[in-house]
This record gives C-alpha cells, sequence and structure tokens, in this order.
C-alpha cells in the first residue's frame, strides 16, 4: 500500500482547492461547485469485489489504504544483493513485482510460485528479463539440486523452510528474506474472527523463526523487527485486501461476512480511518563454509 493517503470519496472543501471565497478573486454571485457525496456501502463493496487479486501489486489501494514501510527498505536492499550474486532464487515472487525492480540480475536468476494466477503473471514480467520462473507448491522440497545457488530471497513467504533453504544454498551462501511477523493485522483478524488464541498470535514470531533457521545450519547474521500502522480509509480497502491476502481471514466472502463489514463501513465514516498494525521482521543468514 502506499504512504500518500487521500480522502477517497469525498470532494475537497471549500479552501483546500474547490474554488476560492469571497474577496478571494471569486465574485460574489458565483455559484460554489457542490462537494461529492460520499459513496455507499454498495458501491465500495462492488468496486473492491471486481477488482483483480493477482500479484503483489498493491497499487489499487492509493488514497484508500496506507501502510508505513520497514525502515530496511527490502527491495533496494535486496537488488543490491542480487547485483552481486551469480545465481540467486526468489521463493514465492508473487507476481515477481518485487524481482522485477532490481535493475540487475545475476547470470542466473530463478522464482517459484506456487498460485496458478501469479505463476502465470510472473512469467510475463520475469521472462523478457531471462528470469526462470519454476511453478512449485509452497510446502514442497524446492526442486532444484544441492548447493545451486549462492543467493535466496523472500518477500513474505507463507512459511520459510530452512532445511530446503539450507540445502541449495552454496557454502558461503546467503539468504536475505523480509518475513511476515506475529499477530499482522490481527486488528483486522479479530475484528472479523474474534480474539485468536496466543498459540495463533505467537505464529511466525522472530525468536521461532530464528531457532528453526539454526536447527537447519544457517549462522543469523542480522534479524531485526518493527511494527507498522496501516489505516484502511473506508470499506473497500478492507474487503479488496482480504481477497487479496487470503489467509488472513479464510473463506472470507463479501456475503459471509457483509453484517460485519457494513457495522465497520458505518464506523469508518463516523470515526475516521480504521486502524491496524503490521509486523516485519529482516532475515539476513548464512550458511556456513
Amino acid at each position: 500500500m502506499n504512504s500518500n493517503p487521500a480522502d477517497q470519496g469525498r470532494g475537497k472543501s471549500k479552501g483546500e482547492g474547490e474554488g476560492k471565497s469571497k474577496g478571494q478573486g471569486q465574485g460574489a454571485g458565483q455559484v460554489q461547485a457542490p462537494c461529492q457525496a460520499p459513496r455507499t456501502f454498495d458501491d465500495l463493496v462492488a468496486e473492491a469485489e471486481a477488482a483483480p487479486t493477482e500479484g503483489w501489486d498493491f497499487s489499487w489501494f492509493e488514497g484508500r489504504a496506507t501502510e508505513e514501510r520497514p525502515s530496511w527498505r527490502y527491495a533496494e536492499a535486496m537488488a543490491r544483493r542480487l547485483a552481486r550474486a551469480s545465481a540467486s532464487l526468489d521463493i514465492q515472487t508473487g507476481g515477481g513485482e518485487v524481482l522485477a525492480s532490481a535493475a540487475t540480475l545475476p547470470p542466473l536468476a530463478v522464482a517459484t510460485e506456487g498460485w496458478p494466477a501469479n505463476v502465470a503473471k510472473a512469467t510475463a514480467l520475469l521472462h523478457p528479463r531471462g528470469v526462470v520462473v519454476v511453478a512449485a507448491p509452497e510446502d514442497a522440497p524446492l526442486p532444484f539440486a544441492d548447493g545451486a545457488f549462492d543467493l535466496v530471497t523472500s518477500r513474505h513467504p507463507v512459511k520459510p523452510h530452512f532445511d530446503e533453504i539450507a540445502r541449495v544454498l552454496r557454502p558461503g551462501g546467503t539468504y536475505f528474506a523480509q518475513h511476515v511477523g506475529p499477530a499482522s493485522v490481527f486488528e483486522v483478524v479479530e475484528y472479523f474472527l474474534g480474539p485468536q488464541a496466543e498459540g495463533v498470535r505467537n505464529a511466525r514470531h522472530p525468536d521461532q523463526e530464528r531457532a528453526e533457521a539454526e536447527a537447519a545450519g544457517l549462522e543469523v547474521v542480522e534479524l531485526r523487527a518493527e511494527r507498522l500502522r496501516m489505516e484502511f480509509r473506508d470499506i473497500g480497502a478492507v474487503v479488496h485486501f482480504l481477497r487479496k491476502v487470503v489467509w488472513m481471514v479464510p473463506g472470507f466472502t463479501v456475503e459471509a461476512y457483509r453484517p460485519r463489514l457494513r457495522e465497520l463501513h458505518d464506523r469508518i465514516r463516523a470515526e475516521g480511518p480504521f486502524v491496524a498494525h503490521s509486523t516485519r521482521h529482516l532475515f539476513d543468514l548464512r550458511k556456513p563454509e
């Protein structure tokens, strides 16, 4: 999501660009343009349901939702490492957008993705750059030989399989990734599903993943974590988010949650944006020589 908020569906107030007041060059008899009426619940929901959900392009949220970005600027840091690598693997690449943002790719660049719609999108985006996109389920062994890559990357993997990551890394190779942390956006999750058990809230905890990585024989060079503010400015943004990030509220449909969605729509209209918090952590892991 972007960091440039806008007031979706509402006209600007007088003095904010919608015409000058009397005494500022506008004649006393000139009629001011009326403010645009707020969009209805049904209109916002219908627009969100019609929006495509393939890939990891979040530009649809422009003006409707914001999310703070981690201070380490993952895509830029990943690009610098790709420029120095000789053989790279991007796991669960989504639509390939993050990998494609790198200006320079290694001589051998490979990406995996498990969702068929994303495989097609990533192939179309990355193939012209010489990247091989491999359809591979998220929970299956990686279909590559031992020690095939000196750099493995991933942005928001569903579940990192550290044993497999360690296997395909060459000695001295690096796993550089940004993971989703514990209880991420749980203000949204628990609004729809109710309070979650501690085991669910603490899943994806960086300390737990650190232990798993070390058990797989990887050394932790750096581990950083941040909690980041999100704002949903209309109910359409909430609907699109839940349709796109499908594991947040499994089985989500508008019809199943229409009463709660309407209540949240009314709340946003009355109180302002619905605030949530994402959690992210950065892993820099190394396979010993």
